[in-house]
């Protein structure tokens, strides 16, 4: 079913649905997913709130709601209004936003699905990410199809799994630090679980939106995840036991995959800085640091001394990724020390946003210092690039753990938020000596590479991954038969939304 003999509006092509909770580690996962479905011949509607989309829109002039060609089919984005202005410190708080944006997006998809029905584009199947369960729910009250994007480790998923069904002991205020013990993974201390399920941890309503997809883990026909089988063979066994009959398909690496049309529709928050590819090809191989914290964590200005002061010492090459605070955090912009730039000189480059994905794979990367989200981990372990492991919360010390200890690319530098402290600037030069010279940056970037083939293999026609992403595509149009024969048969779309049958 490819372009060539369907056009996107065409009520014969398989339509899917997704809707993205508005974050940068929510979105990009997400839209990778809608392009290499879209690649498979469907058409993919991508849709996420209107506050984000003002910023995708600045920084990608190719974002449209009309249809564009991605491989052999099409994807659209979408945004919709969560009707609370921008600033509102609401939106910090996901006990008061989520119901927002589950009010606001009820509404909304109905409408939309109705509206694209009137115009014979049915939507067979919605999609969704963790913090959006209500989209499970509304698929199943209009009879239509659903699926989750889990952006994040399997590892991390079973984590959650095993906490919300209270399987084995976790830290509680009795027992702040025990260690937690889950079949196939290895010995999780107590700073090594995900922050959010700790009782400590200052963002206990970020672990309520993350528990309630668990709530819904019956009325999805599958869940996708960003990771590959052969990274976690024995977690991803043990989960699909766990979850029989749910199917639990690796689809990832989803960034690796390039398609036809994929690199015209991208989603980042602030345009990125091109120059910075050609300044790393004036570098020779395997001389540069690269350091990002991602899109969300903001380190304290002592700390990033700390930073400048080792790459000073240490007199190794970087590209600096200091990206502005948001606006509504009140956070002072980041500065570096008085004279820094002008002391490395050509040795160093700071940008406000890089084209990480580009940068990755430039040969002149010798390691990445890095946050550990779930997405930097792939994409470095996946392009073959050792990691220094600065976590701060969440599932990136998680992450850390096994960048370090099971994948063996990483050092750590950091436990995350629970040691509460600044790293000094020796401890940071002695991980960047060490990282980029000698025997230990030689094993980690042996295995790293080992890895970045790996995932070549699962990605490529015929791969674990690719074989998912089909299961995942047949699933859907088979499911979809019954909304195109309504469509193709008239039925009126506003009854069209709330009447469908479509239960596979």
């Amino acid at each position: 079913m490819g372009s060539e003999t369907h056009h996107s509006n065409d009520p014969q092509l398989t339509h899917i649905f997704m809707i993205s909770f508005p974050g940068q580690g929510h979105i990009n996962p997400l839209l990778r997913l809608g392009k290499r479905v879209a690649s498979k011949g469907l058409l993919v509607t991508f849709a996420t709130t209107e506050n984000f989309g003002q910023y995708i829109r600045i920084s990608n002039d190719a974002i449209s709601d009309q249809p564009v060609p991605v491989g052999d089919g099409f994807i659209r984005l979408e945004f919709f209004d969560d009707e609370w202005p921008d600033g509102d410190p609401r939106k910090h708080d996901m006990d008061q936003y989520l119901p927002q944006l589950e009010k606001v997006g009820r509404k909304w998809v109905t409408q939309r699905l109705a509206a694209l029905a009137h115009e014979y584009r049915p939507v067979s199947c919605l999609v969704n990410n963790p913090f959006l369960p209500w989209v499970s729910d509304l698929a199943e009250e209009l009879g239509l199809c659903s699926a989750m994007l889990w952006p994040q480790s399997c590892a991390c998923f079973l984590a959650y799994y095993y906490f919300h069904n209270n399987l084995v002991p976790f830290p509680s205020q009795d027992a702040l630090e025990i260690d937690v013990e889950i079949p196939t993974l290895p010995l999780l201390k107590w700073d090594e679980i995900p922050t959010f399920l700790h009782p400590t941890t200052p963002y206990a309503f970020l672990k309520r939106a993350i528990l309630a997809q668990y709530n819904n883990l019956t009325k999805p026909f599958c869940v996708l995840m960003d990771t590959f089988y052969e990274l976690e063979k024995p977690t991803v066994d043990h989960t699909i036991e766990l979850l029989a009959p749910l199917p639990i398909k690796p689809v990832g690496p989803l960034f690796k995959k390039k398609v036809t049309g994929g690199s015209d529709v991208r989603a980042d928050p602030i345009r990125p800085d091109q120059d910075c590819l050609s300044w790393l090809d004036g570098q020779p191989d395997g001389s540069v640091i690269y350091i990002s914290f991602g899109t969300v964590v903001f380190l304290p200005q002592k700390q990033v001394d700390e930073i400048a002061a080792a790459l000073e010492a240490a007199d190794l090459s970087f590209l600096w990724v200091m990206k502005p605070p948001l606006k509504e955090s009140g956070w002072t912009p980041h500065c570096l020390p008085d004279g820094f730039l002008e002391r490395v000189g050509q040795n160093g480059k700071v940008v406000q946003f890089a084209p990480q994905e580009q940068v990755l794979a430039h040969p002149a990367l010798a390691c990445f210092m890095t946050h550990c989200g779930w997405n930097s981990t792939m994409e470095s372990l996946t392009s073959g690039v050792p990691v220094i492991a600065f976590p701060s919360w969440g599932d990136q010390v998680t992450d850390a753990k096994f960048l370090c200890d099971v994948y063996k690319t990483g050092i750590q530098l950091t436990r995350g938020e629970h040691e509460k402290k600044i790293i000094p600037r020796d401890e940071v030069e002695k991980c960047l000596r060490e990282a980029t010279s000698g025997p230990k940056a030689e094993e980690m970037k042996e295995n790293a590479l080992k890895w970045k083939a790996h995932a070549e293999e699962t990605i490529a026609d015929g791969g674990s991954s690719d074989q998912n992403i089909d299961f995942f595509v047949e699933g859907v149009r088979k499911r979809s038969e019954v909304v195109l024969a309504k469509a193709t048969n008239g039925v009126d779309a506003n009854g069209y939304s709330l009447h469908i049958e479509a239960n596979g």
